[in-house]
This record gives structure tokens, C-alpha cells and sequence, in this order.
């Protein structure tokens, strides 16, 4: 069996927002028991990430790290159609990733207790961002 919906999100610019109750809707409405749910968004300037969902520093902290590798403006860059920060957006998601598959079991998510799923994004601006979650079961 498989399931699949598309999330409409919009972001406030960069910056991490918390996705996980949307996947766990999605993965309820489902019905599925056992399996998988596979995440994907659909863009190559944001990404996604399952990292530590109750210190919001380990977040700000990780913006920090990638400010670091892949700076806004670099002149190096020959990319930059959208902006000083569109190449960067576009390092950051390759760095990162656009995809995550996560275990279900008994009908939930199947996370760490510290974990949780994020959509990163990348761009300074806000964004409106499509997210594919795709259940198999």
C-alpha cells in the first residue's frame, strides 16, 4: 500500500521550521501500520533535516556552521541570478539533503526521542516550498 500527500508550506526565510506533526498527520491519514515514509522537497535552495527538536540552539548553531561554508555573496560564485544569497541557498541543500526516510511503526513516526524533521531553508526571503511525503506500507 502506498500513500502520498503534498504539503504546502511557506517559510519565514532562513531558517529551520518544524515539520514533523505535518509528516505524522500524513502519516496517520495513511493507515499505515508498519513501513516507511519517505520526505522530499521539491526545491534546490532549501532542504530537509532530522536533527535535535528541543534545543533550538543546535539549530541557530548549525546555521552558524553553514554561514561558515557556504557564506552569502562569496565572489567566487558565478551563480547569482536571485540575489547574494542564491548560490549559497544552493551549496547548503547540496550539503545537505532533499530527501529523508524515516521508519513507521504502529501507525507513527518512528523518531528518536530527541529528534525531529525540519525543512531548512536556505534563502534569506521568505518562501512558499511544496514537500512530497509518500508513505509505504
Amino acid at each position: 500500500m502506498a500513500y502520498q500527500e503534498i504539503l504546502e508550506l511557506r517559510t519565514a526565510g532562513r531558517g529551520t521550521r518544524d515539520i514533523g506533526a505535518d509528516v505524522a498527520r500524513v502519516v496517520a491519514a495513511s493507515g499505515v501500520g508498519c513501513g516507511l515514509a519517505h520526505v522530499f522537497v521539491q526545491h534546490t535552495s532549501c532542504s530537509l533535516t532530522i536533527t535535535e527538536n528541543a534545543d533550538a540552539d543546535v539549530r541557530r548553531d548549525l546555521e552558524t556552521v553553514m554561514a561558515r561554508l557556504a557564506p552569502d555573496g562569496d565572489p567566487a560564485y558565478r551563480h547569482d541570478m536571485e540575489g547574494p544569497d542564491d548560490m549559497s541557498a544552493h551549496v547548503r541543500s547540496v550539503l545537505t539533503d532533499t530527501g529523508l526516510a524515516v521508519p513507521v511503526g504502529a501507525g507513527r513516526l518512528l523518531l528518536g526521542t530527541w529528534q525531529g524533521i525540519f525543512l531548512w531553508e536556505h534563502r534569506a526571503a521568505p518562501q512558499r516550498r511544496r514537500v512530497v511525503v509518500t508513505v509505504i506500507g
